[in-house]
Parts: structure tokens; sequence; C-alpha cells
């Protein structure tokens, strides 16, 4: 992916900081998106020596303005956009019965709302080189989960959107595709308000639920991201691609 465009969001943590560095070790001039300055700093410095680059963009992407401010001036200082990886999410607990109102807009928001306007905001661009998207979905968007409902469904509309947009951009050559990661060790959960101790205990729980036995990496989704955005899946588009460790072939327990 020598000299492509790849506008990554998310970039500042997790599966979107894992993107951004593997895009830039494959030669992609990386557009690094987040509200971290200092993490996405942090970012861009460990990129230093890669055959690609990082910029980063200290961009809040639920802002309209900010997001159209991104798009134009990614297009006329690299002349063009290849990739976008939506890699951006929150996730919080909730039921049917107790999940407020402010928590569901916060998670439509953030994790649909954000993914669909950068979409269409990039569309044009990605019409001119022929480009692709990858969205981060989760394994939640194929089956029921309880307890986090408005996550579960917010992630089945990420695996629609790109669906659908992947049948109305493929006679203009764009391809569109998901990936959906069971449990990754990121910031996700702590940062939705699970603690420290509960945290390990979700993932030592996890161990059970994913039948090969681990939960996943950042890294390891990257490479599946990176796949689907390159050359090699030209032939790809539309696909929600599981990467779980097998966890969205099981029954619930």
């Amino acid at each position: 992916m020598i000299d492509k465009v790849a506008v990554i969001t998310g970039a500042s943590s997790g599966i979107g900081r894992a993107a951004a560095l593997h895009f830039a070790e494959k030669g992609a001039k990386v557009i690094a998106v987040g509200r971290n300055e200092r993490e996405l700093g942090t970012l861009r410095d460990e990129a230093h020596g890669k055959s690609g680059s990082i910029k980063i963009s200290l961009t809040d992407i639920l802002e309209t303005g900010q997001v159209d401010r991104l798009i134009n001036e990614t297009a006329e200082s690299y002349g063009q956009i290849d990739v976008l990886v939506n890699a951006a999410g929150i996730i919080k607990n909730g039921s049917i019965e107790n999940t407020t109102l402010d928590d569901w807009d916060k998670m439509m928001n953030i994790n649909l709302r954000t993914v669909f306007y950068m979409m269409q905001k990039c569309s044009p661009h990605l019409e001119k080189t022929m480009g692709n998207i990858v969205n981060v979905s989760s394994v939640t968007g194929l089956r029921a989960f309880p307890g986090v409902l408005a996550y579960c469904v917010s992630k089945a509309a990420i695996d629609q959107l790109t669906r659908c947009s992947a049948l109305e951009l493929a006679p203009k050559g764009v391809r569109v595709n998901a990936v959906n990661p069971g449990v990754i060790v990121t910031n996700l959960h702590k940062r939705g308000g699970m603690a420290e101790t509960d945290y390990e205990s979700f993932l030592e729980k996890s161990r059970t639920t994913h039948p090969l036995g681990r939960v996943g990496t950042p890294e390891e989704v990257a490479e599946l991201i990176y796949f689907l955005a390159s050359d090699s899946a030209s032939w790809i588009t539309g696909v929600t691609y599981e990467i779980d460790g097998g966890r969205a072939q099981t029954c619930a327990r």
C-alpha cells in the first residue's frame, strides 16, 4: 500500500491505533484521527522509521464541521483518499429496561452516525481512486448479547450500513467491508465504566466463551483490516468478517 492515503478514526487507542501503525508499516500515508492529543502524538512518534507516515488530526468526529475540515484538508494536502477505516466507538452497559435515552443517543451518535457521515463525505474521493472502506463492527452485530443492548443495535446497524453501501458504491468501483471482532484487549470496556478488577475477570471468563480459548489483540484485527483494504481483497465487498476466536459460532453461555 505504498503511498496510498488512509484516514483512520479512533486512532488514539485500541484497534484504530494498531491499524494506523500497521498501515504505516506497509507504506501508507495515514491520517490518524482522534481526540486524545497526547496519545496521537505518541502514535506519531512510534511510526518514525516506518516506510509510511502518520499525520495526526485532532478531530471530534461528532462535529460535522470538523469532519468536513478533516476530509477537505486531507484531499487538498494529499490529492487523494484511498482508504477509510472507521474504528472509533464506545460501549455502555444497559438493558431494554434501564438503558437511558442519553446513553442510547451517545451510542448511536458515536458508533453509527459518525460512521455514516465519514463514509458519505469520503465517498466522492474514494470514487476517484477506486478506494475502499473498512468499518469496525463487532461480534455483537451478528449475535445477541444481554446487558449491552444499545451497543449491539449500533453494531448490527453498522453491518447493514456496510452491506447497503457496498451495493450502492460497487458500480463506482468502491468496496465496503466490515470486521466483527470478539473480545479484544483494549480500553473500550474500561472507558465504558468497567472497573479494572471486573475487566480482568471479564477477560478470564472470555477464555471460556471463545472456542479458541483466548481473547484477541488489536494487532490481529489490524491485520484483517489491512487485508480487506488491500488489493489482495479486490474482489471482496459487502462482507462482515468475523475475527472472534469462534465466538459467533457458539450458543449463549
